[in-house]
């Protein structure tokens, strides 16, 4: 389980053992806790973190329905890319 802020996320994916507590901590803002995942995915060694929601969100769209990560995943992030993706607990 991590937690940030109030927050309290589950750790659903983490390829190549990708997650850094510290690193995530850094680069987290409050954008994010609207969010129903976090995503994060490695360029040139630099986190990046992408929102999405599920998908019967009231909010979900095409570019951050979960159902789409693979689609984002394929086209967005960097061939063998290291990743991870964080589920909000509610």
């Amino acid at each position: 389980m991590i937690k940030i802020g109030n927050q309290r996320y589950e750790l659903v994916q983490n390829e190549k053992s990708s997650f850094n507590q510290e690193e995530f901590e850094d680069k987290y803002t409050d954008y994010f806790a609207a969010y129903d995942y976090i995503f994060g995915d490695y360029a040139y060694d630099k986190l990046r973190l992408k929102g999405f929601y599920e998908s019967n969100h009231e909010k979900a769209q095409e570019f951050n329905d979960i159902s789409t990560l693979d689609e984002y995943i394929l086209h967005y992030c960097a061939y063998q890319a290291k990743y991870f993706l964080l589920k909000k607990v509610k």
